[in-house]
């Protein structure tokens, strides 16, 4: 297996949900392996069969990978935080296609995309799952 760096998200009880709705928005290779389509012997808790175990979006321009959260005992807020994925479109329009979809999923526009004041453009979305998106065609574009 070769090397690689992939962000890796847990979202409790909505793993599968999302990466379904960002395959629908990014396209790529979807890949989402269950609990219950592997042996879990041995494995110091007893997850639900059709919770997500491990999944991956591969993209062109890199990898969102995550499964549902196994840690019930603590909350690991997204929202309100730094914590953000991003995203780097080749032009403003293909970016404003992106966002769209993210608002026809269920996303909140968290700033307007628009002319930032470094030249290039800059917005920021809350997709359905409380992650915020920023996009940027000339520069870093985060999701998050």
């Amino acid at each position: 297996m070769a090397a690689s760096l992939a962000t890796y998200i847990s979202l409790p009880g909505t793993m599968a949900e999302a990466m379904e709705h960002w395959h629908d928005v990014f396209g790529g290779e979807l890949n989402i392996m269950r609990y219950g389509d592997t042996p879990i012997e041995g494995m110091p808790f007893e997850p639900a069969p059709n919770a997500v175990a491990r999944s991956t979006l591969v993209l062109p321009v890199g990898t969102i990978a995550g499964g549902d959260s196994m840690d019930d005992g603590n909350d690991y807020p997204v929202r309100g935080t730094a914590y953000s994925l991003l995203y780097t479109t080749e032009t403003p329009d293909e970016a404003q296609e992106l966002i769209q979809k993210l608002l026809d999923g269920g996303g909140v526009m968290g700033m307007p995309f628009e002319q930032a004041p470094w030249g290039g453009w800059y917005g920021q979305v809350f997709d359905g799952f409380c992650h915020e998106k920023r996009r940027d065609p000339t520069g870093p574009v985060s999701l998050g």
